[in-house]
């Protein structure tokens, strides 16, 4: 009987984590601009992925800077760019991969702070308030690497399930 449980827990949870995985893909693409932005349906992991080798149209730059409530500065610096090659690559074709994946990288954060939070505000606030968790930095000037990204996850994680942070 025991293992009857075991077999249900488990395929309970593979379908929870399947669920968390569809509900995040959904809220980063919007806050990427969704379909309108980007140019396509992106209903997968292996989409947006795609997306990401293709590079993303200039125009997500606009939808982070308005999602996150960052100055263009503070963009390029949580991407590690230089201002004016960002400003350069929101006229031109499409982002180089790099870039694409970094847009992706804060996209993500950005949706999981305003999971974390409720709300936009709060969590662009919390985007740029030194945080102790995290040594004292900002968590957005610590997104400029894919650690400092984790550590970033990691913090809202446990703001989210009542950690401390």
């Amino acid at each position: 009987m025991s293992s009857l449980y075991s077999q249900f827990d488990c395929c309970d949870i593979c379908r929870y984590n399947r669920r968390q995985m569809v509900n995040e893909l959904r809220a980063v693409v919007k806050e990427l601009g969704g379909r309108t932005v980007l140019g396509k349906n992106l209903a997968s992991q292996r989409d947006l992925c795609e997306a990401i080798r293709e590079g993303f149209p200039p125009a997500v730059v606009e939808e982070l800077l308005q999602a996150s409530g960052l100055t263009l500065k503070e963009l390029a610096e949580a991407l590690d760019l230089s201002p004016r090659s960002l400003q350069r690559r929101r006229r031109s074709g499409r982002l180089a991969r790099f870039e694409s994946d970094r847009l992706y990288r804060l996209a993500r954060i950005i949706a999981l702070a305003q999971q974390s939070f409720g709300d936009r505000q709060s969590a662009a606030r919390w985007l740029k308030r030194a945080n102790r968790a995290l040594g004292g930095a900002t968590p957005i000037s610590a997104m400029d690497t894919e650690l400092g990204a984790r550590q970033v996850e990691n913090v809202l994680g446990r703001i989210a399930y009542g950690g401390i942070s």
